[in-house]
């Protein structure tokens, strides 16, 4: 079995940054591809971005194209998102999961371990 603990979520105002990060623990061995989805109260489970073991492919939601970098360090065993330029619509819970396949993006489906998800509030 795999855990998955996420830290750094909090409130913010718009336009300010954020570092989440997610630390994996138990049968890291088996994990191959990571990465974070979020949830707003109120609407479906959405992907922001994914990162292959290796780091050199990488998956963005459109929404966050330009503003969010995933990045892992795998000696570490954790996964990070660094968010930029912070909108009121990036107010989420948000889950980092990860994957016995390496192939990049992983739908939700596919993700076999999952955090219990840390919140981030933007303030206009």
């Amino acid at each position: 079995q795999v855990q998955l603990v996420e830290s750094g979520g909090g409130l913010v105002q718009a336009g300010d940054s954020l570092r989440l990060s997610c630390a994996a623990s138990g049968r890291t061995g088996s994990v191959a591809a990571m990465g974070w989805f979020r949830q707003a109260p109120g609407k479906e489970r959405e992907f922001v971005a994914a990162i292959s073991w290796s780091g050199q492919s990488k998956s963005y939601g459109d929404s966050v194209k330009g503003r969010f970098t995933i990045s892992r360090d795998n000696a570490k065993n954790t996964l990070y998102l660094q968010m930029n330029s912070l909108k009121p619509e990036d107010t989420a819970v948000y889950y980092c999961a990860a994957s016995r396949s390496n192939v990049v993006p992983v739908p939700a489906s596919a993700m076999e371990h999952w955090g219990q998800g840390t919140q981030v509030t933007v303030s206009s």
